[in-house]
């Protein structure tokens, strides 16, 4: 096995001593192409940036979790469920353990490039939605540039230091500043499908830590505060 078993005890171990979620953190990943390892660390840096949860890099499905993880875990209503960020966002108390992950011994790997690229675009739509307001800075961008432009052929007219045909550089100035503005316009309903979308996954403001007293025997739901 490319993640060992043998490190289970250590997991228990951590899991005794109070973590409610236990990672296997691959320090080194042998026998995987570089381009793979490039790969994979550039996206989990990209979705920690993108995103406001604290989404562990260098770590798998490879973890032990409490039973309270689960049942918080299984609470959620949403469907299109990316585990490995959700177990990140419910928050508790989370630790690593290092280990090396051995070369595949035999054997094809269950997960081809069209599913990491389905799981990539799953991780960063399900915790962000920052690329839908992409249009705003866009458009901006190309509003500004029109402006320049605009002033770089009042200047050449104004010192006759380019020749251009009639009407191109007023023409070429109101495609881009309505380009900007149309972007700029989607940029804005980028953001309010943001926030529906938000409301639609349905999940909790916060989550119970403990019940005690009375509230113990309505069940006992362990959960710390959303990270």
């Amino acid at each position: 096995l490319q993640d060992p078993p043998e490190l289970i005890p250590e997991m228990i171990a951590a899991w005794q001593a109070g973590a409610d979620v236990v990672y296997g953190h691959r320090v080194a990943r042998k026998g995987e192409t570089a381009v793979k390892k490039l790969s994979a660390r550039l996206y989990y840096r990209l979705l920690r940036r993108i995103t406001d949860v604290d989404i562990p890099v260098d770590v798998g499905d490879f973890r032990l979790i409490d039973a309270r993880v689960c049942r918080a875990l299984s609470a959620l209503q949403e469907h299109n469920r990316y585990v490995r960020g959700l177990i990140s966002w419910l928050g508790f108390s989370q630790t690593y353990i290092d280990y090396v992950r051995a070369p595949r011994f035999a054997g094809e790997t269950k997960y081809p490039l069209r599913k990491m690229v389905k799981l990539a675009i799953d991780g960063i739509t399900s915790f962000s939605y920052k690329p839908l307001k992409l249009g705003i800075g866009i458009g901006i961008g190309l509003s500004i540039c029109s402006f320049l432009f605009l002033l770089f052929v009042f200047i050449a007219r104004l010192f006759d230091l380019v020749v251009m045909e009639p009407g191109y550089a007023s023409l070429m100035c109101v495609i881009l500043f309505f380009c900007g503005i149309i972007l700029v316009m989607l940029g804005i309903i980028g953001e309010y499908i943001g926030r529906i979308f938000e409301e639609v996954k349905g999940r909790p403001l916060y989550i119970i830590c403990d019940r005690e007293g009375r509230f113990a025997r309505q069940g006992r739901d362990q959960t710390m505060d959303r990270r």
